[in-house]
């Protein structure tokens, strides 16, 4: 979940990727920018490395013993510390810097001498701008002027900042008392956001004169220096171009000096570790000089992103005027130091705390409004840096369900979906959570499901739709934080029936779809845990959004329709400006009224069950008959306004039931010919609705189309999207995790904004686990399964399911002839087994018989169900059964 942000373009092609084929755990998996995303780094080792499910010559080995080999995939760090494996760059005065890779080795030494005092205009200059932002109380709440003055004030903490928000030119204009010859000038600005172009002008003979240029410009101070000395009484930079930040496009000058003052690069090293992490980072202090040293740390999740800096910090949102950056003041004696939120001195010295980051750059330096309590110079001296990670920790010990295949990318894509949402479960902490007024009292301490480890740290209820199920496949036990949010939204269930569909804003975030996931997240839990108390206990929260909210927003024609009932304000998971009927609403009311019926009939509750699937019926009807665009054979996305087909409309139609047959394959046709990209497909098929939404992939509903497609009998075409979808970022920075959105022409969608390990990204998981290995419950807690896979060109599989009565493992494989799988069942649980390929060509056997032979079955639980030989009533054990092509 996100705010709109604009999307940012990466032009880069998909890098090639360097594998190793391993025959252990020695080796090591090389990621996209040749840093090891698993190494020897103290705490940071993966449990092993990728083997390939693909030999030399083209030989597919034979699978390994069922639970074996799937152990080396696994992402998360061996423990809760976890150091950096490798040393990007270094600026500056800087020794030993591998020192800071492992503590007890060398130490990393960074030196800064004192600068000189910064040169100033002639007492009586005077400064004027073409516009200059009204004062206002900040970002922390104390008073501030953003008038010209400021620029020659001497203090770097103040600024000119001016008021025509993304407009230029913007000018600043000095008048000195006298004339002065100047050589050069220095504009130093502020880091977030500097002037990029810019021009200086200064008065001679009666008329401005040009003494310089500045084009793409990217740092904070820059000397300019003037082609000759020039005598002048006034000077003028005309700002044209500068960086866009999440504080918006405006000039911002903090200080300009008489000469062109050269910077001294301040010291710093920039480290990777190796893959995205989260938690608190640690440096291990050693000494430093007696002048209370500063140190600045700098967070990103991409190399592309990676500044001074970080690409995003809680503080930016909060107020708390931090420069984008975790600050330290180190004492004469070192210190063990742990960046946990708050001001190391009174006001000033200011960290954020935990963060979501892959590179951490580390600078000798310090914020002027941060003297004395720290200064920009000196000299420190460091041990180590670390991390103490502080989300779920998934070793193989605590893995309860697991999968493996042929394919060593689809194992990458599922390993990497579990590490992803491992990020994302974490305790819910004042200290850490969205500052957007999301804490609550109710959540704190609870493990929950967040949205992402470096940003939206919050749980909504619509990315637990995939990184739920993600959960419940992975951590059995860990299904609690699924559990947490879900009631804990129920809880604050509005009187009219509308569920929150998080604790941001007080729970008043105004969300149309979110409900709706809300009841289908909640079957989720129980479909998967067989948990009847919280079915009873949330009972009368699913009869109040289904019979009370959702009919409050319901048209003549039985279709939801987004601006009744005072709605037209409100957002969805996107935050799309599309109003009335909409296709991706309405198949979801279809599907959440389907999945509260499930729910009220285990619970023994008929009529609601049937009033429900009434209504789904007649909804579905009215979707075929009001939203079913013929000429393009695909649903539209509005009932309105210009003609598009959305993927999100489109998909959830055909999952949910409201497609026949002949429909679901006309519009995931469509869907190939219109969003099909090298990155994934694209959640809309034109650019009507906001220019570039053709463009954008959101993984979250790229799922139930993978999901729709392996139902339909087009394993193939899943698997081709899952390639394209997962191999992009699997194969690009920061590689592993599982971005948010992917924009233009493969690039982070919102920029260093955009969120690179996300839980509702993680789809690929289920996917692979539900229809490609093809094991699933059908009723709460696996009281009963179906195993039916859809192995398109993987050559064999096998997995285990976590169920409440034990695991339910796995494994099949296949020829050109034959399809052999085997099913062990737990006891306490009855499922089925529908084996591929047409019935009529197939011979079964099982248990040293011939089940079917193309034509009959001989056992009462064998049948031809959905086109399939489905052998039926499998208790507790083991059951094995081949399927040949050609009559027995």
């Amino acid at each position: 979940m996100t705010l709109p942000e604009t999307p940012g373009t990466d032009t880069r092609p998909a890098p090639r990727r360097r594998t190793v084929v391993a025959a252990g755990a020695g080796a090591v998996a090389l990621s996209a920018l040749g840093a090891p995303t698993a190494g020897a780094a103290d705490g940071n080792a993966a449990h092993g490395t990728a083997v390939h499910g693909t030999a030399a010559h083209g030989r597919t080995p034979r699978a390994p013993r069922l639970g074996t080999g799937w152990q080396r995939y696994v992402q998360a760090p061996a423990s809760r510390t976890v150091r950096p494996v490798l040393v990007l760059a270094t600026t500056g005065d800087v020794r030993a810097p591998e020192g800071l890779l492992a503590p007890g080795g060398a130490r990393t030494v960074l030196r800064r001498p004192r600068p000189a005092a910064a040169p100033r205009w002639p007492e009586g200059t005077v400064a004027e701008a073409s516009s200059a932002h009204a004062g206002n109380n900040g970002n922390d709440g104390r008073p501030r002027t953003y008038d010209a003055g400021n620029a020659i004030d001497g203090d770097p903490g103040t600024f000119w900042n001016d008021d025509t928000l993304g407009e230029f030119p913007d000018t600043l204009t000095l008048t000195l008392p006298a004339a002065r010859e100047l050589s050069g000038i220095t504009v130093v600005s502020n880091s977030d956001g500097v002037p990029t172009d810019f021009t200086v002008d200064v008065w001679r003979d009666g008329g401005w004169w040009t003494a310089a240029t500045v084009a793409d410009n990217d740092v904070s101070h820059r000397a300019v220096p003037f082609a000759r000395p020039v005598s002048t009484t006034r000077v003028r930079i005309t700002v044209t171009a500068v960086q866009d930040t999440p504080r918006g496009a405006f000039t911002r000058i903090n200080e300009v000096w008489p000469e062109a003052v050269e910077p001294v690069e301040p010291p710093s090293v920039t480290v990777d570790f190796g893959k995205v992490v989260v938690g608190y980072p640690l440096v291990r202090f050693t000494s430093a000089s007696d002048n209370s040293p500063g140190v600045r740390l700098a967070f990103s999740e991409t190399r592309q992103f990676l500044t001074d800096r970080s690409d995003f910090t809680r503080s930016d949102q909060s107020g708390v005027p931090a420069q984008g950056t975790d600050q330290f003041a180190v004492p004469a004696g070192g210190a063990d130091w742990t960046d946990r939120k708050g001001h190391q001195n009174g006001t000033q010295v200011y960290a954020d705390g935990l963060h979501g980051f892959r590179y951490l750059k580390i600078t000798l330096d310090a914020l002027a409004s941060d003297a004395p309590a720290a200064e920009p110079w000196g000299t420190v001296e460091i041990d180590s840096v670390g991390l103490d990670f502080t989300a779920y920790l998934g070793t193989p010990a605590t893995y309860r369900g697991w999968f493996l295949c042929s394919d060593d990318d689809l194992n990458r894509y599922w390993y990497g979906a579990s590490y992803t949402n491992e990020l994302v479960t974490d305790t819910f902490r004042q200290d850490d959570v969205d500052p957007r007024n999301a804490w609550s009292a109710s959540l704190e301490g609870q493990l929950v499901l967040h949205d992402g480890p470096k940003r939206d740290r919050d749980p909504y209820v619509g990315d637990l739709a995939v990184s739920a199920r993600t959960l419940y496949l992975t951590h059995d036990e860990a299904a609690e934080a699924a559990r947490n949010v879900l009631a804990d939204l129920a809880a604050h269930q509005r009187a009219d029936g509308w569920i929150p569909p998080a604790s941001i804003n007080a729970y008043t975030l105004p969300l149309f779809d979110y409900p709706l996931w809300w009841v289908t997240c909640s079957w989720d839990y129980v479909l998967y845990t067989g948990d009847r108390g919280y079915a009873e206990r949330h009972y009368p929260n699913l009869l109040k959004v289904l019979d009370v909210w959702y009919p409050s927003v319901t048209d003549s024609a039985g279709l939801l329709s987004k601006g009744l009932n005072n709605t037209g304000g409100y957002g969805d998971y996107a935050f799309l400006g599309r109003t009335g009927r909409i296709t991706y609403y309405n198949a979801n009311y279809v599907q959440a009224l389907n999945d509260a019926a499930a729910l009220a009939r285990w619970l023994g509750r008929r009529a609601d069950a049937d009033r429900w699937t009434e209504r789904a019926g007649r909804v579905r009807d009215a979707i075929n008959a009001q939203l079913w665009d013929a000429s393009a054979g695909a649903y539209l996305d509005s009932g309105t306004g210009p003609v598009r087909h959305a993927q999100d409309g489109n998909a959830i139609a055909v999952t949910a039931g409201v497609a026949d047959a002949g429909r679901a394959a006309s519009a995931l046709a469509h869907l190939d010919a219109t969003t099909r990209r090298p990155y994934g497909n694209a959640f809309m098929d034109n650019d009507t609705l906001f220019d570039g939404a053709s463009q954008r992939v959101y993984a979250f509903t790229s799922y139930p189309e993978i999901v729709a497609r392996f139902e339909t009998g087009r394993a193939d075409s899943a698997l081709d999207q899952i390639r394209r979808t997962y191999g992009w970022m699997d194969g690009h920075d920061p590689g592993i995790t599982h971005w948010e959105g992917i924009g233009p022409d493969g690039s982070l969608y919102e920029d260093a904004y955009t969120s690179m390990a996300h839980g509702w990204s993680t789809g690929v998981l289920p996917a692979l686990t539900h229809q490609l290995l093809g094991a699933r419950p059908t009723s709460p807690g696996y009281a009963t399964w179906e195993v039916r896979p859809h192995p398109g060109d993987v050559s064999w599989a096998q997995g285990q399911l976590p169920t409440p009565h034990g695991p339910l493992r796995v494994e099949w494989n296949r020829t050109s002839t034959a399809f052999a799988v085997t099913v062990h069942v737990p006891a306490g649980t009855r499922g089925a087994v529908a084996l591929p390929g047409d019935s009529g060509r197939l011979t079964v056997r099982g248990g040293g018989r011939v089940l079917w032979n193309g034509r009959r079955a001989s056992a009462r639980s064998v049948s031809v169900t959905g086109g399939r030989v489905t052998v039926s009533d499998l208790g507790p054990g083991t059951h094995s059964f081949t399927a040949t092509t050609g009559r027995g």
